[in-house]
């Protein structure tokens, strides 16, 4: 059965917005919704990780949970998501500073 997904990206090469565009709605930049399928949501995904460079993506899609919904990255971020007793939280990494700025 088909369900809303929703991929958010940033700094992902051509060729994976195209594949994105093919299946999905682009509403805003880096931003794609659709109703899709889970092979072909799992196959999206599995072409966004394989060469998301130095990019960065998120994947939600609904499943039967507490939050009723599930969210997979991909790439470097500052944020990553953290399981809590079966719920998803988001926990901050601390920013890196410079040599410079660490040691004055």
């Amino acid at each position: 059965m088909a369900t809303m997904t929703v991929i958010a990206t940033t700094a992902i090469p051509d060729h994976l917005r195209g594949a994105l565009t093919r299946w999905m709605l682009e509403p805003m930049p880096g931003l794609y919704v659709g109703t899709l399928s889970a092979r072909v949501r799992t196959e999206l995904w599995s072409a966004i990780t394989a060469s998301i460079g130095d990019g960065v993506a998120v994947l939600l899609h609904p499943t039967d949970n507490e939050q009723g919904f599930v969210l997979h990255t991909a790439g470097q971020r500052r944020r990553s998501p953290i399981d809590f007793d079966g719920l998803t939280l988001i926990a901050l990494n601390p920013v890196e500073q410079d040599n410079e700025m660490a040691n004055p």
